[in-house]
């Protein structure tokens, strides 16, 4: 046992000497050979506590003679230690200066432990539990490597170049190691670390693949090196990532901006050139050319004219979806061209439906049969009808302010539907009491009961794809790792397995959809997720479901994330060029819709610097 122990403390003050030595080393310090005698006269501690500290102790004697001089340096040193949190237990001044091996040892593990090890966490656990956890996650794909500990789970050095072939497959072939070769295998992961990680070798090959037990601390000291290594190489991978996304997202809103405006025109221009049209019509006075002129007003208002509706709500919807995308990632709000915004629209369908009830009018004025009371009692009650649902659409339309607000309001309006339906129904007795007093017009409105109820029907499939476009938005705004093209085919994928339109899914259903996204489990696990969702929420909503997807998958987009990632890839200069955007792998298209979004100049050699920060000022929403 004394030999064990002398054996670990040997291993540790080797290990933690060099470990010490790298943050020297790092300052233009010279290396220390002992710990014993290099830390005694307190001057290599108050040089390594100013490194650890980023912070200057003030004067001490840098070159003591006398004991007490050695006593006020290692003092000052140990002083600091606890300022900063860190305890230190039965070790005073006089135990270094004299070299108590075993104290100065406990003394450095704790620092190691305060300034490598205490900021690692993984799922709520920290230090020693932290790092264990991220060493098995990261190795249990190589059966051949089992980490239980920081001791026997290494000294055969497979466990070190699991590590290094999950994280960097290009530097070595794991399937082609030999398995049964400890020294060589863990000699190979030192070198491969040394040289192409910058992570110094704590240790020697006989620390791990020699000793009945290697040292836990100086394992862990050294694996901590190759956590922090390669967090530094995910954060890289994260900027690229994050700018990525951002240009995703623009050009989807630039999609869909350009999508509204062409359809605004097509609908616009449609309009105008139908009222053109019957201004032109000339009545030759007969029954049957009035008649005929009723049939192909009535056909148009059951073809074309539905169209039109249809398509006026959809560009309104599309209108309403471009802004709340925009508000969501708080980038500033789309303003149409000039004659295209929804105020536009809606003046010209008023001169619409102005130039409908003319032509009405005129084709009623050749048709004397009509009875005034069943025309009057029928566009009572289909224009106030037809005016609810005008309201209920331009609510839906022009709804403003938080993404739940909102949401609540769409599900107040969908309260109102039973009552219209009542209302439908009053319709449809009026309009069979005027056919069957052959009314066939009317001086006093356009609409009729089938109009009405196509209207209908499109206001509550307005409202059903408004309430899972509010759902999809607020899951958009709270998730991290979800691209828009990600939330569209979770959504579409839910509402394809929502067979009774229920907004919920059943074990079966449930077990459907993950499947057809190539996530598959045993069927006690399916149960098991199933019965927790049914607990959380309960019933396996919209909700649940895509909160589900992100715990098996896993970046809100802000400006200051996004300078950050833009400066990350310039390198921290404050204009980006091509070639950055290349070097950090992002794809041709985002790097065409960066050159042509972001504001340019030619430098003095002619090459294109983009000013991202200009750029980011002016498409984010001023706060």
């Amino acid at each position: 046992m004394g030999s064990l122990e002398a054996r670990s403390r040997t291993v540790q003050e080797r290990t933690f000497c060099k470990w010490l030595n790298t943050k020297l080393e790092a300052n233009s310090y010279p290396p220390m050979s002992s710990l014993v005698k290099d830390l005694s006269d307190g001057v290599r501690l108050i040089q390594l506590m100013e490194i650890m500290g980023d912070t200057s102790l003030g004067r001490y004697n840098k070159n003591p003679r006398m004991r007490v001089q050695k006593a006020e340096n290692v003092n000052k040193a140990l002083e600091f230690i606890t300022s900063r949190g860190v305890k230190l237990t039965n070790i005073g001044p006089e135990d270094i200066i004299d070299g108590n091996l075993k104290l100065i040892l406990g003394m450095i593990w704790t620092l190691i432990l305060r300034f490598t090890i205490a900021d690692i966490s993984e799922e709520g656990l920290s230090a020693k539990e932290g790092l264990l956890l991220w060493c098995q996650r990261k190795t249990e794909p190589y059966k051949e490597v089992n980490v239980q500990d920081f001791s026997l789970s290494w000294s055969d050095g497979l466990a070190l170049c699991a590590l290094i072939h999950c994280h960097r497959p290009d530097l070595l072939d794991y399937d082609k190691l030999d398995k049964t070769d400890r020294h060589g295998n863990t000699r190979l992961a030192f070198q491969i670390a040394a040289e192409h990680l910058d992570i110094p070798q704590l240790l020697e090959v006989e620390d791990l693949c020699d000793s009945p037990r290697p040292d836990e601390r100086s394992v862990m000291t050294y694996i901590a090196s190759f956590f922090h290594a390669f967090s530094t190489m995910n954060q890289a991978e994260t900027v690229s990532r994050r700018v990525i996304k951002f240009a995703e997202l623009m050009q989807s809103v630039w999609v869909s901006r350009n999508d509204y405006e062409r359809r605004v025109r097509l609908l616009l221009s449609a309009l105008y050139d139908v009222q053109a049209e019957w201004d032109a019509i000339v009545f030759d006075g007969s029954y049957n050319d009035a008649k005929q002129q009723s049939a192909d007003f009535a056909t148009y208002k059951k073809t074309t004219k539905r169209e039109w509706v249809t398509e006026k709500q959809d560009v309104a919807t599309l209108f309403g979806n471009i802004q709340t995308k925009l508000r969501t990632y708080g980038l500033r709000e789309y303003v149409p061209s000039n004659g295209l915004a929804l105020s536009d629209v809606d003046a010209a369908w008023k001169g619409l439906l102005e130039s409908e009830a003319s032509r009405s009018r005129k084709i009623n004025a050749q048709i004397r049969e009509i009875k005034e009371g069943l025309r009057k009692k029928f566009a009572k009650v289909a224009n106030e009808f037809e005016h609810r649902l005008h309201s209920i659409s331009h609510e839906l339309a022009s709804m403003e302010g938080p993404l739940e607000s909102q949401q609540e309001q769409v599900k107040e309006i969908e309260t109102r539907i039973p009552a219209l339906s009542d209302a439908l129904a009053d319709v449809a007795g009026i309009e069979a009491e005027c056919e069957a007093a052959n009314v066939e017009e009317n001086d006093y409105t356009v609409f009729t009961y089938q109009d009405l109820a196509f209207e209908l029907e499109l206001v509550v499939h307005s409202i059903a794809k408004k309430i899972a476009f509010m759902d999809n938005q607020i899951v958009s705004r709270n998730m991290t790792n979800l691209t828009p093209a990600q939330l569209e085919q979770f959504e579409s994928t839910f509402r394809y397995f929502d067979k009774d339109e229920s907004n919920t899914l059943n074990l079966a259903e449930m077990i459907a959809a993950l499947a057809s996204l190539g996530i598959v489990y045993s069927e006690d696990d399916m149960n098991y997720i199933y019965d927790e969702l049914v607990r959380d929420y309960g019933a396996v909503t919209f909700e649940a479901f895509i909160n589900l997807l992100v715990d098996i998958m896993e970046d809100q987009t802000s400006r200051e994330q996004l300078l950050e990632a833009f400066r990350g890839i310039a390198s921290d200069k404050p204009v980006v060029t091509e070639l950055d955007l290349r070097i950090a792998q992002l794809p041709v298209p985002a790097i065409e819709y960066l050159r042509n979004a972001i504001p340019s100049a030619a430098n003095e050699t002619g090459e294109s610097e983009y000013d991202y920060e200009r750029w980011l000022d002016e498409v984010f929403a001023a706060d």
